[in-house]
């Protein structure tokens, strides 16, 4: 390892070992710095869910070169350490089995938004996922019924976005390749109309 890795690999470490702290404090939340802020998020049913079963329609259309790791740290400064729901990393990083990774090994992030996200995962997130060049963003929003596809990252956010109401299925041109997501089994708050 060159000393341009070292201290790569020594600052992320530095900075990851702010949240590590918070690990297991605080079961029943994830946990990350946003801004600066420790943010402490209630875990929903419904949120692990919509994660599981996206983790399941992935999984099967990445080639053996990608990988998938959820809810793991990612620091890219001292005020941002984000756990994204799902990454796409290469394979050889994610068996690796790290407990944190660097922001610039992501091809494709999705974010499951709960009621106390929202601000996060479509204001924060853009911005922050999009500067790191990380290529595509999906958000899935069980609070409003839809997905939105992000991609053509700039400096202040992703510049290309749709939105696909949940029922249709989603189809993204990424980096790993075409990824297909059936949204019509995915889980709704209830009192949302589709």
């Amino acid at each position: 390892m060159d000393r341009e890795a070292d201290v790569t690999v020594t600052e992320l470490h530095r900075v990851h070992s702010q949240l590590s702290r918070f690990e297991d404090m605080f079961p029943g939340y994830r946990v990350e710095i946003v801004e600066g802020n420790i943010v402490m998020s209630p875990v929903r049913p419904f949120h692990a869910r919509t994660i599981r079963l996206l983790w399941n329609q992935l999984e099967p259309q990445l080639s053996d070169e990608w990988g998938i790791i959820s809810d793991v740290a990612m620091p890219f400064s001292d005020e941002f350490e984000l756990c994204p729901d799902l990454a796409v990393i290469p394979a050889a990083e994610e068996s690796r089995n790290l407990s944190a990774y660097a922001p610039d090994l992501v091809e494709v992030v999705i974010e499951v938004v709960s009621p106390s996200s929202v601000r996060n995962d479509y204001e924060v997130k853009d911005k922050r996922y999009a500067a790191q060049g990380i290529a595509n963003y999906l958000i899935f929003d069980p609070t409003k019924g839809r997905c939105s596809t992000l991609w053509n990252p700039g400096p202040d956010g992703y510049l290309g976005r749709d939105t696909i109401p949940y029922g249709k299925t989603v189809t993204v041109d990424t980096t790993v390749g075409e990824l297909s997501f059936d949204t019509d089994q995915l889980p709704v708050d209830p009192g949302v109309s589709v």
